[in-house]
């Protein structure tokens, strides 16, 4: 009963695809969310998680994931591992799935949720994510969890031709704007998708607290 509101709430702000509501109905958001909120784990809302970060309310993981485009060959970037469950849900959806994020602690408990989930298609590194992943690149796709001024050049940088970057805009403290990016063979087409508030991008590894 409480996963089929869940798919209704996220079908109701727009999240109409089938592989995406697949991939998060079969990814469960209960063991990723911890403590005095695990009760609230299937509420469309954002929640707190350890190092003063957030995971995402359901409705936007789903929104970015499907405006992602992602088909089962590609190869997928995640800037900001977070929770860990963006990128589960991602690993459902790509062949492989990248995801870094500054704090190690972070990272440390989402591979072991990865592991218990036997999401084997993930590899989750602590790594300052304004720089992507070099030694990996290029992605056919491309997700970031944490607001940029700008798309990030850097970023820009590692998408293949033909390519979609999913990123929230605008300054911290303020209303940003979900923009997605397709990297063409004559150069950048930009659409606005809705308004969102995300943490900021930040340069350099995370204190872990």
């Amino acid at each position: 009963m409480r996963k089929m509101q869940f798919l209704y709430a996220l079908r109701s702000k727009g999240v109409t695809d089938k592989r995406v509501l697949q991939a998060m109905e079969t990814i469960d958001r209960g063991p990723f969310i911890r403590g005095i909120f695990s009760a609230r784990a299937y509420e469309d809302m954002p929640l707190p998680i350890a190092c003063g970060q957030t995971i995402s309310q359901p409705s936007v993981v789903g929104l970015m994931t499907q405006a992602l485009k992602v088909s089962p060959r590609d190869k997928v970037l995640e800037v900001g591992t977070g929770s860990g469950y963006q990128a589960a849900v991602l690993s459902r959806l790509a062949r492989r799935v990248y995801t870094v994020d500054r704090h190690s602690r972070l990272v440390r408990e989402a591979r072991v949720l990865f592991d218990e989930m036997n999401l084997t298609n993930i590899t989750a590194i602590t790594a300052d994510g304004s720089f992507g992943l070099p030694d990996q690149a290029p992605f056919d796709r491309i997700l970031v969890t944490a607001a940029a001024e700008d798309p990030p050049g850097t970023l820009m940088d590692q998408l293949k031709p033909g390519g979609i970057m999913v990123v929230p805009v605008g300054q911290s403290d303020a209303v940003q704007h979900l923009i997605v990016v397709k990297k063409t063979e004559t150069g950048v087409e930009y659409d606005e998708l809705r308004e969102v508030r995300f943490v900021p991008l930040l340069e350099g590894l995370g204190k872990d607290t």
